[in-house]
């Protein structure tokens, strides 16, 4: 099955969304969470519009859709489910710091951002071995 990559990223006055391997999608908002509804929306519009087999290889059949995110707008995305207190413990990654990069006033070094990632995604590993 085929990936279409959006990527999601803060810009001086908005938040931006396009698929990264699908040229033709777009989106934007002033949240990440608007920006994306509003690539999604972009995505569907441009297949309905379009004949079937006018559409790109990658829109033709089925499709997975992924989403990547700079640290602030992820930050700043899931403010509601991760506050920076749960971050620090998750990350190891004191929140002042996280407060930092979720508003701008620093970027993470690469040696940061993959500290993140790779700490939610075993967070999100160790969702997916609960039972209830």
């Amino acid at each position: 099955m085929k990936t279409i990559k959006i990527i999601i990223e803060k810009s001086a006055d908005f938040y931006d969304a396009y698929a990264e391997n699908c040229e033709g999608i777009y989106g934007a908002g002033e949240t990440a969470e608007e920006a994306k509804k509003n690539a999604l929306e972009g995505l569907r519009l441009f297949v309905s519009s379009r004949d079937k087999k006018d559409l790109p290889p990658i829109l033709q059949g089925e499709y997975d859709i992924t989403y990547q995110y700079d640290v602030q707008s992820f930050l700043n995305y899931y403010n509601r489910i991760f506050t920076n207190v749960a971050l620090e413990r998750i990350t190891g990654i004191n929140q002042k710091l996280l407060h930092h990069y979720a508003s701008g006033l620093k970027k993470p070094r690469e040696k940061q951002r993959k500290k993140i990632e790779t700490a939610l995604h075993k967070f999100g590993n160790d969702l997916l071995t609960v039972n209830l």
